[in-house]
């Protein structure tokens, strides 16, 4: 490709991985190619053909607000199981747990407009984390996807490619194991002060007993979970009190409806017994759980 003097070619002096070289592309772009409207980043393993290449750029012209991402069709017969499903995992994750509806979550085959290069640059990971965390954080800022079909080539089983199964997937996952991680700490803090509140207030409070232990352990958990998810998880840039406010009016709704449910089930099944309760109440926040990820990633720490 160096002898083409219509190539640039960059090289890392090692392999540094995916997402660096894609960041030192956008940045060697934005320093030195200040007129060009986007670019197209293209596998190297064979997959993608010069024609989908330029559907995708015209699609980017067209949508130049937009990331294009090439879709394959994962329905073929000669898709290679361990992508077909890797992607069917990724996109059930993505959907159930993002509110992110794509058929391909990782492909390679993208085009966006040259005002996302900054943002492009923002995003963590160096290896094929990268990708993942593009369609996370694009996503969380408001940027639209734009899905274009194209031809699906998978060459001698695509052993060409680089990605290793293990340690790939646990850093392609992270953002999300993270969220989890942050949630199942937060949930233990919750239930053992649920527990410990509610041995304590069995007896004084009687049938309110479940609902002013719901109360005080969710203003601990709470707390706990909003600067995990702030810090660690999303990391916000929203204003801390902004992002506070919104945090517990979305807290407010969700002890009503757990408080509610539990001291419901309570009633119904006449049961007074502090294990039982917990693990209704436990039962209840794990579909809160899900309710609260979206409303957190696309309304408390979203950028728009």
């Amino acid at each position: 490709a160096s002898a083409r003097p219509e190539v640039t070619l960059l090289r890392h002096p090692k392999n540094l991985g995916k997402g660096a070289a894609l960041k030192t592309a956008f940045r060697h772009l934005m320093e030195n190619r200040p007129d060009i409207r986007g670019a197209v980043t293209v596998d190297g393993d064979g997959q993608h053909l010069p024609q989908d290449v330029l559907r995708c750029a015209l699609a980017m012209e067209a949508s130049p607000e937009a990331l294009i991402l090439g879709v394959r069709d994962f329905s073929r017969p000669d898709v290679p199981p361990r992508s077909r499903i890797g992607n069917r995992i990724t996109s059930f994750v993505f959907r159930s747990g993002c509110g992110i509806r794509l058929s391909d979550t990782q492909t390679g085959l993208r085009a966006m407009g040259a005002a996302l290069f900054p943002s492009l640059l923002e995003i963590s990971g160096e290896r094929f984390e990268y990708e993942t965390n593009m369609l996370l954080e694009l996503h969380r800022r408001g940027v639209p996807f734009v899905e274009q079909p194209i031809e699906t080539v998978y060459e001698d089983g695509n052993g060409a490619s680089h990605f290793r199964v293990f340690h790939d997937s646990v850093r392609i996952y992270a953002l999300i194991l993270k969220y989890m991680a942050s949630s199942v700490a937060s949930s233990v803090v919750d239930l053992l002060a649920f527990w410990l509140f509610h041995l304590l207030l069995a007896s004084p409070l009687g049938a309110w007993a479940a609902a002013a232990s719901t109360l005080l352990a969710r203003l601990i958990s709470s707390f706990v979970n909003f600067n995990l998810n702030r810090r660690l998880v999303f990391g916000s840039r929203r204003g801390y009190g902004s992002s506070m406010g919104r945090y517990y009016v979305l807290c407010v709704l969700q002890f009503a409806a757990s408080a509610g449910i539990v001291t419901l089930l309570e009633q119904l099944l006449a049961t007074g017994s502090s294990g039982v309760l917990t693990l209704l109440k436990a039962a209840v926040d794990t579909v809160l759980f899900f309710i609260s990820f979206r409303i957190q990633r696309t309304w408390v720490f979203a950028e728009k």
